[in-house]
């Protein structure tokens, strides 16, 4: 028979920790000779042995634990929910529901309800890269009030302040759509992948940064925010309307954000001011982050299942077909996008302006065409895909 010392403590004080921790490697039936110096230890064995479906036995001047196995009762048929560390040999290919928001390489107990995630599946969320994403993405995080000098500000010419503070409210709603796609995604992902909810996660906090320091950046002058187009808000529907994360994560990161990339970078090197120009390259370094999970994501996905890249050419030409009718970028935002790259109004500053628009424009375009073939699509496919997306850019 085993023996377990409880010394001077009693139920008040811990012997209860310690009377569970041996009953949890004893079976039913077992018995556990208990001694102590406490002067309430039988009651402290009698109200331990009710409230945990024990049986306390006296004889003579011992006081024996029979076990009734509910300890053991509670690890029959318990399962490990994957693996306790964050490589991809540890995550379970599937998740299942029951696991609910256990933490990954938990202990289960057997049964339990059933949760409402809907990807269970790891090939459909999953990149390796996430972890180091994550990392890189906690140690990147910014604060809006110390990272931008907002004190030195000085307002910009009136031509130039009024076409920054159109493509501002542009890049507004662009950002407050691409914080509600990964928040929609967010819930339906099973925390057994919990590197890519955390990757979500910041993903949506990034996005709300902008949101703020684009808007505080708009309303410093004084003036009022431009223009929303029809056209433009239909484009960023179509976006909030896709519930496959692998389709959402082509159009929203690999070619919206990667297109948002190169105009972030454009209106870093043609601001007119200091406070925009260090708000557009921090913002360009978060969401270069989130392109590079997307694109590693479906890269993994499309090896794992060539069948993907099909799916993902439909989603393109479904979005292509359902924007047909948009007029794209809208003459609102070109004409200010051409302002602020000629640096002025004159004759001379809007044909340099032009230029320069046209040419981002056909780098975006390259660019998209890049990270398709990243993900596995054949050049000419590519660049089809490509010339498809929008020309709302996002």
């Amino acid at each position: 028979m085993r023996v377990l010392e409880l010394g001077t403590l009693d139920h008040a004080t811990g012997a209860a920790t310690l009377l569970r921790r041996a009953l949890a490697l004893s079976h039913k039936g077992e018995q556990l000779l208990v001694r102590g110096d406490s002067r309430d230890l039988g009651f402290t064995l009698d109200v331990f042995a009710r409230s945990e479906g024990h049986r306390l036995l006296h004889e003579g001047t011992h006081l024996i634990l029979e076990c009734g196995g509910s300890a053991a009762a509670k690890r029959a048929g318990a399962r490990r929910a994957g693996g306790p560390n964050p490589t991809l040999g540890e995550v379970e290919s599937h998740a299942d529901p029951r696991w609910g928001v256990a933490a990954r390489g938990a202990l289960l107990e057997a049964g339990g309800s059933h949760f409402d995630f809907t990807l269970l599946e790891r090939d459909a969320v999953w990149a390796e890269e996430a972890s180091s994403l994550y990392r890189a993405a906690s140690a990147a995080q910014w604060d809006p009030e110390t990272a931008i000098p907002w004190a030195g500000f000085e307002a910009a010419p009136l031509p130039l302040e009024e076409a920054l503070v159109q493509v501002l409210t542009y890049l507004i709603e662009n950002e407050t759509t691409a914080l509600l796609v990964p928040t929609r995604l967010l819930p339906r992902v099973h925390p057994h992948f919990r590197e890519t909810l955390q990757l979500l996660a910041i993903q949506a906090a990034d996005e709300a940064r902008h949101i703020e320091v684009f808007t505080r950046r708009a309303t410093l002058s004084g003036l009022e925010l431009g223009t929303s187009t029809v056209a433009g808000r239909a484009s960023l529907k179509t976006l909030l309307e896709e519930h496959e994360f692998s389709t959402a994560s082509l159009l929203l990161s690999v070619l919206g954000e990667g297109t948002f990339l190169s105009l972030l970078r454009f209106l870093e090197r043609h601001a007119p001011d200091s406070v925009t120009r260090s708000i557009m390259s921090l913002a360009a370094q978060d969401e270069a982050r989130h392109v590079a999970f997307a694109v590693a994501h479906l890269r993994r996905f499309a090896l794992q299942d060539p069948a993907v890249l099909s799916r993902l050419s439909l989603a393109v030409e479904r979005r292509h077909g359902a924007l047909a009718g948009a007029t794209g970028l809208s003459a609102e935002v070109f004409d200010a996008l051409v302002v602020l790259a000629g640096a002025g109004i004159t004759l001379n500053a809007i044909e340099k302006g032009h230029a320069r628009v046209q040419q981002l424009l056909a780098e975006m375009e390259t660019g998209r065409a890049h990270r398709l073939e990243k993900i596995g699509f054949e050049p000419d496919e590519a660049a089809r895909l490509a010339a498809l997306h929008t020309l709302n850019l996002m």
